[in-house]
């Protein structure tokens, strides 16, 4: 954006926080934020609705930006003849799931940036995503789109509006519509032969190109193996892991992955790095170390979770949103190198062992500079004492780019993915054996519980320069509770299980749908949209619906509590025909539904946590993968039995550390030893 735009144009936006709208507030487009002045004024004056959704890291937003939302041309006509309303889709994923899945029904596709048009009653009769401003490689030009669209309104409006109506109508029965089928265990069986058929057996994951990291197919490909003891089902996540870390897509100056490559080697990336990705790559790293003992994946998750300490937190300890792929207006700038520049920094010794293994040549591997990759080597080849070398080179080459101008940092924090990031350092922090990974979820969940959290007890979505805003959604709900819960099995500190059955509680009263089952996408007192959303697919994380069920499913197994039970089978059973008929895209509700069928654990270990035994039992839990067992520590004066009654009778023995460990409606004798205990868990 020029400095001459900055001056010469001013519109409402300059006045929002999110840092996606900040971007066009001085557009010669004159936007509004998504507000009921902006509805008014195009009812007033008779204008169709362009609305523009996108996000602050989005490679494409920003292309379209430059092309058509800075040109006085295209902002003269879209002011003439709309009201342009701009919508940051990670501030408001409601309204954005609305109209996404208009675009997704209406052309095949979706994507960012998202173009709508629409009547003034908020109803859409054009969608598409990034358009050129003039009709270039197949793709019609905004300037014509524009034109048409105004000459239509102009002559044939209530065509435009009865077509809206009927696309509306068409739609809300699509969604709406009755699609319960009831579950069975066949149908795990069946996702795993489906992502097994779309895996790449040479570099890992799903499909040939573009490659997303999804690890919630991955965590769901784990808990398979877990269950039915199938090694392929491990080999397919093993490989992915080591794949997708030898590939571009993971900076390996700097560490954290890239939102996806373009390409089935993971090598070339979409350079912009999010919060969510590296928060739950994190988790499957870390559930895969377990699984294996393999250091690989320990080394991996840890660089990640740096990444993140380093890079993606704020002061107070909450997470930041995301980087940019671009930086002095070109994608991935700041991550290419130049042999040259390998040399200077390295010298010419140092830097042929660098450039000879991370693939750096002259001509370059990619538009003449270079992405640093570790595709097609073998790591086993490269010995402690030349990893030690190379990650000297590392360092000092990583001192060398943070010179370079970095890329623009989305410094919002939200709800949903600090929980995300939360259950990543929970996690890993006992998987590592490192307190200093739960010290950070620990320190960023009172962030969101000092800043997001209103004084009446309603959750919020986004915090940005001292405002909490925006109701929290579904996936602010589902999320946080899971970090609550994993924080609860980190440290056994009970406010923390306390806490999410409260959020728990909070998330039935706002967004469960009492008409079927399943929650809807945004609570009883937000803002009432054209309907209202209720998913059960993932996407570049899991589902709402999803997480909240596995929530309720592991907090009925802990509390007792029936009730949460029947609402995760009617759920279940209330998107069973979306299951069925799109397996590959319900990996974490499978994973829930396997947890709901399979055999689960509960251990209870009454104990003073600082006791030898109680903390050898507990760091033998930590090395396992334990998927579906739940762990209790019932500890002098900790008042667990408040919210599980039945550990009352689940006390020392003896004055004793004692372990008790039921399954599947039956109960072991209870141990008082480590051996006992190790023996009792192997078996």
């Amino acid at each position: 954006m020029s400095d001459e735009n900055i001056h010469k144009y001013e519109n409402r936006l300059v006045n929002e926080k999110s840092p996606y709208l900040l971007q066009h507030a001085h557009n010669p487009v004159d936007w509004y934020p998504w507000s009921e002045e902006a509805f008014a004024k195009a009812k007033e004056e008779n204008k169709p609705i362009f609305l523009s959704i996108g996000y602050s890291t989005c490679h494409w937003c920003h292309v379209m930006e430059r092309e058509s939302f800075e040109d006085e041309e295209v902002g003269k006509k879209l002011n003439e003849g709309f009201v342009s309303i701009k919508v940051d889709r990670e501030e408001r994923p409601d309204v954005d799931s609305i109209y996404m899945t208009f675009c997704q029904a209406t052309t095949g596709s979706g994507g960012w940036p998202l173009t709508i048009i629409m009547t003034p009653d908020k109803k859409p009769f054009f969608a598409g995503t990034y358009f050129p401003k003039k009709n270039s490689f197949g793709r019609p030009g905004l300037l014509h789109i524009l034109d048409a669209i105004s000459e239509e309104w102009r002559d044939n409006k209530d065509k435009l509006i009865n077509s809206s109506e009927r696309l509306m109508e068409d739609i809300n029965n699509y969604i709406v519509g009755d699609k319960s089928e009831e579950l069975e265990e066949e149908v795990i069986e069946r996702a795993y032969e489906n992502l097994n058929e779309i895996y790449d057996p040479v570099y890992g994951g799903f499909y040939t190109q573009p490659k997303f990291p999804t690890p919630h197919k991955l965590m769901f490909l784990l808990r398979f193996y877990k269950v039915y003891n199938n090694k392929r089902a491990l080999e397919m996540v093993e490989n992915t892991l080591h794949q997708m870390y030898k590939g571009g897509i993971f900076d390996h100056i700097g560490f954290g992955f890239s939102r996806y490559s373009t390409d089935k080697k993971w090598f070339l990336p979409h350079f912009e790095k999010m919060l969510y990705d590296n928060a739950l790559l994190t988790l499957v790293y870390a559930e895969t170390y377990q699984v294996t003992k393999d250091s690989f994946y320990k080394e991996i998750g840890e660089k990640i979770l740096n990444y993140i300490l380093r890079d993606m937190t704020s002061p107070k300890g909450g997470f930041y949103s995301a980087e940019d792929a671009d930086s002095e207006g070109e994608e991935g700038k700041f991550y290419l190198w130049d042999l040259e520049e390998i040399y200077e920094v390295l010298g010419e010794e140092q830097g042929k062992i660098f450039s000879s293994t991370y693939g750096i040549s002259k001509q370059g591997n990619f538009e003449g500079k270079n992405i640093p990759n570790l595709i097609g080597k073998d790591l086993k080849k490269i010995d402690e004492n030349s990893k030690k070398e190379l990650d000297s080179y590392r360092d000092k080459l990583f001192k060398y780019r943070e010179k370079r101008i970095h890329p623009f940092k989305d410094d919002k924090i939200l709800t949903s993915w600090n929980s995300l990031a939360i259950v990543a350092f929970a996690y890993a922090g006992r998987a590592f054996n490192n307190d200093e990974y739960t010290k950070a979820g620990e320190k960023a969940l009172k962030f969101v519980l000092d800043n997001l959290l209103r004084e009446d007890g309603r959750l919020l979505a986004r915090y940005r320069e001292g405002e909490g805003a925006h109701l929290a959604y579904l996936d602010d709900y589902a999320f946080l509770i899971w970090a609550l819960i994993e924080l609860y099995e980190s440290t056994f500190n009970v406010q923390y299980l306390d806490k999410a059955i409260y959020f728990n509680k909070e998330m039935v009263r706002l967004f469960w749908d009492e008409t079927s089952a399943g929650f809807f996408l945004y609570g009883k007192d937000g803002e009432q949209l054209i309907y209202k959303p209720k998913e059960s697919y993932d996407s570049a994380i899991p589902s709402g619906n999803s997480v909240a069920v596995y929530n309720m499913l592991r907090l009925s197994r802990i509390t007792g509590d029936i009730e949460l039970g029947e609402m995760a089978s009617n759920t279940f059973n209330n998107f069973g025909g979306n299951i069925k008929n799109n397996l590959e895209s319900h990996g974490f509700l499978l994973t829930a539904f396997m947890y709901s069928i399979k055999e689960n654990t509960q251990i209870v270990i009454a104990g003073d946590p600082q006791d030898n035994i109680t903390r050898e039992m507990l760091k033998e839990l930590n090395d396992r993968f334990l998927p579906f067992t739940n762990i209790l520590l019932n500890s002098d004066g900790n008042n667990l039995n408040k919210l599980v009654p039945f550990v009352e009778h689940e006390g020392k023995i003896n004055e004793k550390t004692t372990a008790y460990l039921c399954e599947n409606f039956s109960c072991n004798k209870p141990v008082d030893n480590i051996m006992d205990f190790v023996e009792l868990l192997d078996r």
